[in-house]
């Protein structure tokens, strides 16, 4: 990808900070620039479009199905990770986090997994569109893996990891719900009973896990690793997880754990796809009525990528937050929530991640990522196919 040396955007209606506003802006060298350089720009015109933040996706799964797009049909990761890179930017996503579980199910949610996952990713990322980065799932009873895990940690920068803790939820469908169980240890290549074993036999180990989580935590803040905690039930457990440090609150499942997040200072995430189907798909608390008590800082895709852009209009749409505010919670918000300095807004200085947006059919037809041209379609396309060879060729 050749990145964008010298180009003004003219004409567009521009996001800068929560406000929409007619604008112009210029990409040089990579970099957003509020005034031209010296030598003359090559100019887009943008008339009928927004420019808004590149979208910063704190959480998604949905990579899962691009590795393997049937349980029993996986593909190369090679295959895999290009797929995923181009959806995420055909949805104005221009950082992402993909939620690699490090559990003791095994299976594609295994140590070993995440660990050639890891690897992989290295591969790829060089030939990139997307920052594509990945947030370890670190399920709590995976005790006897903490070595393990802080080498695999420290090889790849990981920068974020989240606490889990399924277990509760699986002893709980031994009784309820042993069907489902059943496939749920099927994933890992279990039959029902030997993952009805894992399952007790992992329970037991509780009394070591409030050691191995402080003691992952005090090796989380010494490496400048952003850490929380994923499905907090209530609000002990988010008192909980504050105290150590777990300080990032995603997916609470009812009101009240995001209301001691909220006192705690800690940001609250939820699922954009929550959002755009107007509820929880499990039943948990209504992201929309999260927004509306300001008891949620950012959203993510979970497992649908186009839920993120989407969502922002709907709240807008429907009167919760002003547009501005909405899309900053997809951008700005999760920037601040990771310290990312460098990108999340669009002003003088930062990365050149930019959505580009159809004002009348609200279809994202450009993506720029780090100054490159991640994703280009529709009218935009057939406006840059229109000009010199050089910005043509930039587009390619």
């Amino acid at each position: 990808m050749t990145i964008i040396q010298n180009m003004r955007l003219s004409g567009a209606t521009v996001l800068r900070g929560d406000s929409l506003v007619s604008d112009t802006l210029s990409i040089v060298e990579g970099q957003l620039r509020d005034i031209g350089a010296e030598r003359p720009h090559h100019n887009v015109n943008l008339t009928g479009y927004w420019v808004l933040p590149g979208i910063i996706d704190l959480h998604g799964d949905a990579f899962e199905r691009h590795l393997a797009p049937r349980p029993t049909a996986p593909f190369p990761s090679d295959i895999g990770l290009r797929s995923v890179d181009h959806e995420a930017a055909s949805n104005g996503v221009t950082t992402a986090w993909m939620a690699q579980s490090w559990s003791w199910e095994g299976g594609s949610r295994g140590p070993a997994f995440a660990e050639t996952f890891m690897d992989d990713l290295a591969a790829y990322r060089p030939q990139a569109l997307t920052d594509l980065r990945i947030q370890l799932r670190c399920e709590t009873h995976t005790v006897d893996t903490e070595q393990r895990l802080l080498a695999a940690v420290v090889k790849h920068r990981i920068d974020y990891v989240i606490f889990n803790d399924h277990i509760g939820e699986a002893l709980d469908m031994i009784a309820t719900d042993p069907e489902a169980l059943a496939i749920w240890g099927k994933r890992a290549g279990r039959s029902l009973q030997a993952h009805i074993k894992l399952v007790k036999d992992t329970q037991g180990l509780s009394h070591q896990v409030p050691r191995y989580l402080c003691t992952l935590a005090t090796a989380f803040d010494k490496l400048g690793i952003k850490y929380g905690s994923h499905d907090d039930r209530d609000a002990a457990t988010r008192d909980y997880y504050n105290m150590i440090g777990a300080r990032v609150c995603e997916f609470p499942t009812r009101i009240s754990p995001a209301q001691v997040a909220k006192a705690n200072g800690d940001p609250v995430l939820m699922g954009a796809p929550n959002v755009v189907r107007g509820g929880s798909q499990s039943g948990n608390v209504s992201a929309e009525d999260m927004i509306r008590q300001g008891m949620c800082d950012a959203l993510v895709s979970d497992y649908h990528y186009p839920s993120l852009a989407r969502a922002a209009l709907l709240l807008a749409d429907r009167g919760i937050v002003p547009f501005g505010q909405a899309w900053q919670m997809i951008s700005t918000n999760p920037a601040r929530i990771m310290g990312l300095s460098d990108r999340g807004a669009i002003s003088d200085g930062k990365r050149a991640d930019l959505v580009i947006m159809h004002n009348g059919t609200r279809q994202i037809e450009g993506t720029i990522a780090n100054g490159r041209w991640s994703h280009l379609c529709g009218a935009l396309a057939a406006r840059i196919s229109a000009m010199p060879h050089q910005i043509a060729h930039a587009a390619e």
